[in-house]
């Protein structure tokens, strides 16, 4: 496959009152492990084979030490918000939100809003040997730990998000095994989405009975793509749409799972979901690609380096006759129009302002041309759905640097800023010069 072409135009112009901003995860690149508790990641990383190059985030990009530098980056980017995590196994140490208190106020002294996102898949070691997210009180202590914070830096922090991809840590963490913690559940598994969820909305009260009045999340959401139209095609596409998307979305928005989904869970979760669906300020998307779907093949399927069972009710297919990142994931930009201008189609009224708080790619080198144009083609179709009518509100890029990419360690590069892992120098590419310059004209007008 051909890789993306440079853009050769400016973007068309957003919003005004669009924001910008990157994005970022504690674990991927704060480093200073000694200087918080063990997280589910850092027992993962110590077993043999779980991480391609057998990596660890104990150092990563040295954020920790290095913050000054990096919002230093950010300032000269021109971005206006700039969306990290709070490490929980950091904020449950000795002055672990003093971290947090300086990396803040560095933030509002540069002129970048502070988007914190209080769990992104690093659980504290001590809370899964209690039973993780199987057990319904983490989501109690999720928002005993989201009020901790909230009363720490509450008070310059306008803009936050509860969960990151409650999704991909359901499948990826405890169905099939990839990610910390590394369990095997398949379906099993999905009492930790249904406490993810439920911990969200325990979150959403107790940060606005500390104040907090911006409130959202960080979904994973791409759209479903039969292999055919056959029946038995079309109906295990449905299911993995329900599966990766209706299921985290429906009761969010809609206050119901979908059709079938109740019934699997413990017990009667109708009072839960009174919770969950407590009122959001906006609605966060991760997207970077769509899937295509089919009847199972009866074999184990690799794909996208996972190892699919066979016993799934559904295989999922190589989209073929698009481009790759350096990941092996397919280029679709219209994909994300079309994922955009479906949500609003299913939801309606009901659908709150959408933020996409994560697109981007992995390509190696400092002259990055195929991320530029990956960035490009996607923010024209962002722009796509805006003039059908969709209500987006902001654009935040995955990543700021170079990082610890989970299981893949550091082999895969989505940075805006190369990071060299000898050195821990940062050295911006040329898609940091590009977006540098995008934003300046849309400032301009």
């Amino acid at each position: 496959m051909t890789a993306p072409t440079a853009p050769a135009a400016a973007l068309p112009p957003f919003p005004r009152d669009f924001l910008w901003g990157v994005s970022t995860s504690a674990h991927q690149i704060e480093g200073a492990a000694d200087q918080r508790g063990r997280s589910v990641w850092d027992a993962f990383t110590a077993e043999p084979g779980r991480v391609k190059d057998g990596t660890t985030a104990a150092v990563a990009c040295d954020h920790y030490h290095r913050y000054q530098e990096d919002v230093a980056l950010l300032r000269d980017l021109g971005v206006d918000a700039y969306r990290f995590s709070v490490s929980w196994p950091r904020a449950e140490s000795p002055d672990g939100l003093g971290f947090y208190d300086r990396l803040v106020d560095e933030l509002c002294a540069a002129g970048v809003r502070p988007v914190p996102t209080l769990f992104h898949w690093d659980l504290p070691l001590g809370i899964e040997e209690a039973g993780g997210w199987l057990h319904r009180g983490t989501a109690e202590r999720f928002a005993a730990y989201a009020a901790t914070v909230a009363d720490r830096i509450g008070d310059r922090v306008q803009k936050w998000i509860t969960l990151n991809e409650p999704a991909e840590h359901t499948l990826l963490g405890h169905a099939l095994g990839a990610h910390a913690p590394g369990k095997q559940l398949l379906f099993d598994a999905l009492p930790v989405a249904h406490h993810q969820l439920l911990a969200h909305g325990l979150a959403v009260r107790a940060l606005r009975a500390a104040g907090a009045r911006d409130i959202g999340i960080a979904n994973s959401h791409g759209p479903t793509w039969p292999a055919s139209q056959r029946p038995d095609d079309r109906e295990a596409a449905d299911f993995y749409d329900v599966l990766l998307n209706r299921l985290f979305a429906d009761p969010l928005i809609l206050g119901r799972y979908p059709d079938g989904i109740a019934e699997l869970l413990p017990g009667d979760v109708s009072a839960d979901l009174r919770i969950i669906s407590e009122p959001l300020d906006w609605y966060g998307i991760n997207y970077y690609q769509p899937t295509k779907v089919g009847a199972p093949q009866g074999a184990e399927i690799e794909f996208s380096g996972l190892t699919l069972p066979a016993e799934l009710p559904f295989s999922v297919r190589e989209l073929d006759d698009y481009p790759v990142t350096g990941f092996g994931w397919p280029v679709v930009p219209e994909a994300l129009t079309e994922l955009l201008v479906g949500f609003r189609e299913r939801y309606g009224d009901r659908l709150p302002p959408l933020v996409i708080t994560e697109n981007g790619c992995s390509y190696d080198g400092l002259d990055d041309q195929e991320r530029i144009a990956f960035l490009d083609s996607h923010l024209r179709a962002l722009h796509r759905a805006l003039e059908a009518g969709v209500d987006v509100r902001g654009y935040f890029v995955w990543s700021l640097l170079d990082n610890f990419e989970w299981a893949e360690g550091y082999r895969q590069r989505f940075g805006l800023v190369h990071i060299d892992y000898d050195t821990l120098e940062r050295t911006p590419k040329a898609s940091y010069a590009w977006l540098r310059e995008a934003l300046r004209a849309q400032a301009r007008g």
